[in-house]
């Protein structure tokens, strides 16, 4: 979720950056399926997921995901790829247990990944529980496919396959087009 939408969605005042039509604020969709569950069954034991194990967390880059179905947000959640036991701070969870190479500790699209594991989309959504494909993105379907940006740019090729690194913006959309945004700002404001 960008942060013009979290600040929308917490009662705050939306940022406008003159000149930037990407930055605008997008709501949050309606019900349960603009907010899909973070952990399955298997992520909260901390079962393997193939080739994807759960393990005590090391050094991880971040990067930005947000996602829009029909011109709407749906909320990347907190506790992605975080194992029990886990506490809730406010809007953020907190792992303490194992956790898998990709995992979200606050709803804000911010996706940590475990160095030197070669991560792919396909993956980080393996580990959330949700579906990804060429016309699919959670439990949203569509006839047109799901458009891909990186880093503003239009991603051609499997959605899927698209390799997770270091602070890129990946924007996913499925219906009608949201300017995608060139970049995310991260904590210490490195883009």
């Amino acid at each position: 979720m960008n942060l013009v939408a979290v600040a929308v969605a917490l009662g705050g005042v939306p940022l406008l950056v003159p000149g930037q039509p990407s930055v605008r604020p997008w709501p949050i969709g309606p019900g349960p399926r603009y907010r899909p569950a973070a952990a399955g069954p298997a992520v909260e034991a901390g079962r393997p997921l193939g080739r994807l194990r759960c393990s005590t967390p090391g050094a991880v880059f971040a990067l930005h995901l947000e996602i829009f179905a029909d011109r709407r947000v749906v909320v990347v959640p907190a506790g992605i790829g975080v194992a029990s036991p886990s506490t809730r701070s406010g809007a953020s969870v907190v792992a303490h247990g194992c956790t898998y190479p990709a995992s979200t500790a606050t709803p804000a699209g911010v996706v940590e990944v475990a160095r030197g594991v070669p991560l792919r989309l396909s993956d980080l959504f393996r580990i959330w529980g949700q579906a990804l494909g060429a016309r699919r993105i959670a439990s949203f379907r569509s006839r047109a496919p799901v458009r891909a940006y990186l880093d503003g740019r239009l991603v051609r090729g499997p959605v899927g396959a698209l390799r997770l690194r270091r602070h890129a913006e990946i924007v996913l959309e499925l219906g009608g087009y949201v300017a995608p945004h060139p970049s995310f700002l991260f904590a210490g404001g490195e883009s």
